[in-house]
């Protein structure tokens, strides 16, 4: 598959997660019959983030960056890959009036769904844009953090994700990520596995690749923490972790 197969691949699985629930997994992934709740107190989440905003759970992530992210009142936040806006949610209630935060995400029926989760919990300091992440909808310089939960390997280039974090940031911004790496390559069936790459692995790369690309970009780069048992517990032992970092212009 080029890059637009895949891409395509991904819009169609996140639109059908959209209207109709599940996770990333559903329809043959690797993630098995766990529920957004299992996996979101699995990678982090409390039972009061679970509890604030339920319909925005869809248990997209691997990790909880904006509980690593060291928010605070009057910050701006994106959030890459926003989905149903579960994190950007949470984001807001750190950084409160003062502050902003938004999502962009590449799918029409996901941008309809936050925003109609962000009326239902009277969120105001939010705003969702349709947008690549490849190709950032946000003015350059703008951004205080960037957070972003298992969505930039489903990104067909991870580099141009990350020159465009970098250019919105403000000069002293954040990034903090989790994401899913690989610690061994992938043979060439799984790569071209439909259901992988739309179940956060089959576009995944190398860890070493990732904190290559990232540096390449203009980053200073620290890793917070490293989880290789998600490998079993939510992706049938395949040579995956959930990586969780920190990086800074």
């Amino acid at each position: 598959m080029d890059a637009n197969e895949k891409k395509e691949v991904i819009k169609k699985r996140f639109q059908e997660i959209a209207m109709s629930g599940g996770t990333c997994c559903s329809g043959g992934g690797c993630c098995g019959d766990s529920s957004s709740s299992d996996i979101s107190r699995a990678i982090g989440y409390s039972e009061a983030d679970i509890e604030a905003v339920p319909d925005a759970n869809m248990g997209l992530g691997c990790g909880n960056p904006a509980s690593i992210a060291e928010l605070k009142p009057g910050d701006i936040v994106l959030d890459l890959g926003s989905g149903a806006g579960f994190d950007c949610f949470l984001a807001a209630q750190k950084v409160g009036n003062s502050g902003k935060v938004i999502g962009v995400d590449m799918t029409p029926e996901m941008v309809e769904k936050v925003q109609a989760n962000a009326r239902k919990y009277g969120y105001s300091n939010v705003e969702f844009r349709q947008g690549d992440i490849e190709a950032l909808p946000v003015e350059d310089s703008s951004v205080d953090v960037i957070i972003s939960n298992c969505v930039i390997n489903l990104a067909p280039d991870k580099e141009k994700v990350f020159r465009e974090a970098f250019r919105v940031l403000k000069l002293g911004g954040r990034l903090y990520i989790s994401d899913l790496v690989l610690l061994d390559e992938l043979p060439e069936d799984l790569k071209n596995d439909r259901d992988l790459l739309a179940g956060c692995v089959a576009g995944a790369v190398l860890k070493e690749e990732y904190l290559k690309l990232l540096k390449r970009a203009g980053f200073s780069v620290e890793i917070l923490a490293e989880d290789p048992d998600i490998s079993k517990s939510q992706y049938k032992g395949l040579p995956v972790e959930s990586l969780k970092l920190k990086a800074w212009v």
